[in-house]
């Protein structure tokens, strides 16, 4: 898990300033994702406890979108870089490196998880790991939104990302390892892509019982 981590982290980190230029439009031009992301905050908002994790948070931009939407929500990123512009840009928000498979978050203590194309270059095999953490830091109530990339194959798809290597996955396997590690799916969104890459953009919605 390490090897490939470091390879995320070193890509990311060199592409922070071109990274936060084209994403730091808050989705303008990306309503389905905007749609989602209120929905997730609505919902989070109604469980009573705002806290909540934007993992793999980037330059920060939807760390930002989720205060806004009334959350309590701070930033994690593997790539010190994106954290360094992070800070810069949004001083007043909190926002930490952090590897996923170990988040500086106390157990059961967020009312909202959210991973934003975060866990797309994670190999299929690690990926389970990920998504215990983010459980484990999931209150009794609690919401996960993932957003990834989608194929209608059986398998996933390793593809080149044009920052690192990348996956995408069928969605009802995406599914079933949501269930796999103690929550609910309960809502799916899935729609054409945003850009040329051609695969469908899916997100899901699950809540911890």
């Amino acid at each position: 898990m390490v090897e490939h981590q470091n390879e995320t982290r070193a890509a990311y980190d060199g592409v922070v300033e071109l990274y936060a230029s084209l994403f730091d439009n808050r989705l303008e031009t990306h309503p389905f994702s905007r749609a989602v992301i209120g929905t997730f905050a609505e919902l989070v908002r109604e469980t009573g406890n705002p806290r909540a994790a934007d993992v793999g948070c980037g330059p920060g931009h939807l760390t930002a979108m989720l205060n806004d939407l009334g959350l309590d929500a701070f930033g994690l990123d593997l790539s010190p870089g994106m954290v360094a512009h992070a800070r810069r840009a949004r001083p007043t928000l909190r926002f930490e490196e952090a590897r996923m498979e170990a988040l500086p978050v106390e157990d059961r203590s967020l009312g909202g998880v959210m991973s934003h194309y975060s866990m797309i270059h994670t190999p299929p095999a690690e990926l389970p790991a990920l998504i215990a953490e983010q459980v484990r830091v999931l209150a009794p109530g609690g919401l996960l939104l993932v957003s990834f990339f989608a194929t209608d194959g059986p398998e996933p798809i390793r593809f080149d990302h044009k920052v690192t290597p990348a996956y995408s996955w069928p969605v009802d396997h995406f599914a079933e390892l949501l269930t796999g590690a103690g929550l609910t799916p309960f809502a799916r969104l899935i729609h054409d892509p945003a850009t040329e890459r051609g695969f469908l953009d899916a997100h899901l919605l699950a809540r911890l019982p």
